[in-house]
């Protein structure tokens, strides 16, 4: 036991005055016997003893009362278990990702959370909170309660990790109490268990009553028709969703079309076709779960023209014009001694269409447009001369062509899962009339295959910096040499190599993935474009090649939605972004991450368990109730012993 004003226990010296007024009361008299008195002798002898026992017990409560006083103002106290970590900062993590939408039994994780906050801390105690994507430090609850009662879900992950990398960089030398309140979907960490070994650590986890949940996962552009765009919708059902989902397709605010769909499997997949136009719009379902994943948005944009260079010979170069028609493409035709070099700036395709030797100027001249965002096709002659291919191909990378080998060989092998084929199949082809090749030259190196020979040589291959394309056949397409002009096999690859990579697509982004998207944009040194919508814009980054732009999105926007691309007040391209899929599955829950942590059900079970643990435990009012209680027994004492 402990004292907070030790010195008044000087005051116990006090005790002594009892003691002196009992030794006065107790002095002894001169016995002296009168005859006429005898008979009452023996009574007054028991009366005396009775006194002094009486007097006896008086002494002993003056003396605890006087005592007890004393005690009682010198304040004693019993230290709490853990004084040490009176002075701890508590740092609440609180998730707010999307699947903090899900409904309790008393409403939403994420606003019945918050409101627990506000309800059980005191209105002047410090705290701090931070969730996926803010941070407010050393506040109370009278400052921060509106900031609090807006928070909003986030498009991105609650990742611990990041959090107490935060609070690490921000407090570095304090000790630290943590709550986190999560629904644990999907959560991962690695730094939890230094955590555990040096902090409270408490674990408040609200559970969602319904977890049965849709989502639409993706739409993709699968077919461009004559007259029609036929979509794919994926679905995916989570838990047991039996009834029929309704589901309907806008273009801005107007509906397209409608559908129902009915989940037999967990997964499914539904095709409409929307009019062949320039599209901005969504595809919306509704269940009673989730709200952030039964929306999608995409955009279509009207397609362009494709600027292409075919170089080579008229003749050899007719069946290129009979693929890359008037329709879609502006195909210039050109002899390697009249090609116009500054023309090449502004296409975006160069197909070399056998090609007996590359010059260097044009080999640079290629190198730049294709890390500009540009495509190359080569397609090799009978008579290339290999050591000046293989000199051009190094400025793609580790490729190489061996001598041709005059070997005949079929065309055995489709890689399905291509860029160059995404939506091209609708299975997987087994039973094709496989083309032939009478002489090939072998390659090596890093290409990605596209087709493949029986031998598992390429045919054709292809690499990429993420903004151009390089496309390598290893043989020439001419008739005496391949029926690969036959094929049905080569619209499909020459035409989607001839394509810009953002024409006829939906050009849907991710938010939170950091994807880049290449736009035809001339742009002043200065000048830059953004990206917009009626409530929200933002500045991506951007870098300047040539007549283009390259946009990185990082973390941007933070809301899901149709956006323009624009340069000062003109549209350049529509696009969408969508939330990531990664809070869809309720029942992905890691609570495992928490099994040292101490699990509590609200937030005032924290708030009492520290305050018991780290509080003193004051003892004046005992004393104080000890006085009382022997001034009473004095009384008693007084009144009743005789």
């Amino acid at each position: 036991m402990q004292f907070k004003h030790p010195e008044i226990l000087y005051f116990l010296f006090l005790l002594v005055i009892p003691i002196l007024v009992h030794l006065f009361q107790l002095r002894r008299f001169k016995k002296e016997y009168f005859t006429n008195v005898k008979l009452l002798r023996q009574l007054q002898q028991q009366t005396r003893k009775s006194s002094t026992i009486k007097k006896w017990l008086l002494l002993a409560t003056r003396l605890l009362l006087l005592a007890f006083l004393i005690l009682a103002f010198a304040q004693p106290f019993f230290t709490a278990k853990e004084s040490k970590s009176k002075d701890n900062e508590l740092i609440i993590l609180l998730d707010n990702s999307f699947s903090m939408q899900a409904k309790g039994s008393r409403g939403e994780l994420l606003k019945r959370s918050i409101q627990d906050i506000l309800e059980a801390f005191p209105e002047n105690q410090t705290f701090s909170i931070l969730t996926t994507n803010t941070a407010f430090w050393d506040v109370d609850r009278k400052t921060i309660q509106t900031e609090l009662q807006k928070i909003d879900y986030s498009a991105l992950p609650f990742e611990l990790d990041y959090l107490l990398t935060q609070v690490a960089t921000k407090k570095p030398n304090t000790k630290k109490d943590y709550l986190i309140i999560t629904d644990a979907v999907g959560l991962q960490s690695k730094k939890m268990e230094p955590v555990f070994a040096e902090n409270e650590v408490y674990f408040m986890h609200p559970k969602a009553e319904n977890k049965n949940n849709i989502s639409i996962e993706k739409v993709t552009l699968s077919q461009v028709l004559e007259t029609f765009y036929e979509i794919t919708i994926a679905l995916k059902s989570y838990g047991k969703n039996t009834e029929p989902v309704s589901l309907a397709v806008y273009n801005q605010e107007n509906v397209i079309a409608k559908s129902q769909v009915t989940f037999d499997t967990n997964e499914k997949e539904l095709k409409i076709n929307i009019p062949k136009a320039a599209f901005h719009g969504k595809v919306v379902l509704e269940d009673n779960s989730l709200t952030y994943d039964n929306a999608y948005y995409f955009s279509i944009s009207q397609p362009k023209k494709q600027n292409v260079i075919c170089i080579g010979t008229p003749e050899k170069n007719k069946f290129l014009h009979k693929i890359l028609t008037d329709k879609e493409f502006v195909v210039t035709n050109t002899e390697l001694a009249q090609l116009n070099y500054n023309a090449i700036e502004n296409q975006q395709t160069i197909i070399l269409n056998e090609i007996k030797e590359i010059p260097q100027a044009l080999a640079t001249t290629l190198a730049s447009f294709y890390s500009k965002g540009g495509s190359v096709i080569v397609i090799p002659s009978e008579e290339t001369n290999v050591q000046n291919i293989n000199s051009f191909l190094k400025n793609f990378g580790s490729l190489q062509l061996a001598p041709i080998n005059k070997t005949e060989k079929q065309i055995t092998k489709i890689s399905f899962n291509h860029p160059l084929y995404k939506n091209v199949f609708e299975k997987k082809i087994t039973n094709f009339q496989y083309p032939k090749v009478n002489q090939y030259f072998p390659s090596s190196g890093k290409g990605l295959p596209i087709l493949q020979l029986e031998d598992q040589a390429n045919f054709a291959f292809s690499v990429t910096n993420t903004l151009g394309n390089l496309y390598v056949f290893t043989a020439p397409l001419n008739k005496q040499n391949s029926n690969f002009q036959n094929s049905p096999l080569i619209v499909p690859t020459i035409y989607n190599m001839a394509q810009a990579k953002n024409n006829s697509k939906t050009n849907t982004f991710t938010i939170g993935e950091n994807e880049t998207l290449v736009l035809e944009a001339a742009l002043s040194k200065d000048e830059v474009v953004s990206v917009t919508n009626t409530t929200y814009s933002f500045i991506p980054q951007q870098q300047i090649i040539s007549t283009k732009v390259k946009l990185s999105f990082g973390d941007y926007p933070e809301k899901a939605g149709n956006y323009s691309v624009k340069q000062a007040e003109n549209d350049i391209q529509e696009i969408s972004f969508n939330y990531t899929r990664t809070e869809s599955d309720l029942n992905n829950e890691n609570n495992t991450l928490f099994d040292k942590a101490t699990s509590v059900n609200d937030v005032t079970t924290v708030l009492n368990d520290l305050e018991s643990k780290r509080t003193d435990t004051s003892l004046w009012k005992w004393f104080i109730l000890g006085t009382l209680l022997f001034l009473l027994i004095e009384l008693l004492i007084q009144k009743f012993v005789k």
